[in-house]
């Protein structure tokens, strides 16, 4: 496991040979939310405390939590790569949409499989 995940968060896991400590931090929202522990499980209990303590703030102060990799974002591509892929995604009556999340699919997906 690469990734630690909790209620809808996602969580990093490093390691400081210097420190002799794992450390992370919760990925895909503005703020900082960072957690250590000495083992697996300490890490993983700070990084559910840490998102724990988040919810609870976010609740007493009235604000919305960040929804982390809420499914959508900006890409900016080179005019002509991006010409060449609308005109793909019409000739397949697909969405542009549709073309770029198959093309990021697959490409995990070759990923996954060198792993």
């Amino acid at each position: 496991m690469r990734y630690l995940e909790y209620k809808g968060f996602t969580g990093s896991i490093e390691y400081s040979p210097e420190d002799k400590l794992m450390y992370g931090k919760v990925l895909g929202i503005q703020g900082l939310l960072s957690f250590e522990g000495e083992t697996g499980k300490q890490l993983e209990d700070e990084f559910k405390s840490v998102v724990d303590e988040y919810l609870k703030i976010c609740k007493e102060e009235g604000k919305i939590p960040e929804k982390p990799f809420k499914g959508s974002f900006n890409v900016r591509i080179p005019a002509a790569l991006h010409q060449k892929a609308a005109l793909r995604a019409m000739e397949e009556k697909t969405s542009l949409n549709n073309l770029v999340a198959e093309a990021i699919r697959l490409h995990l997906s070759r990923e996954e499989e060198l792993a």
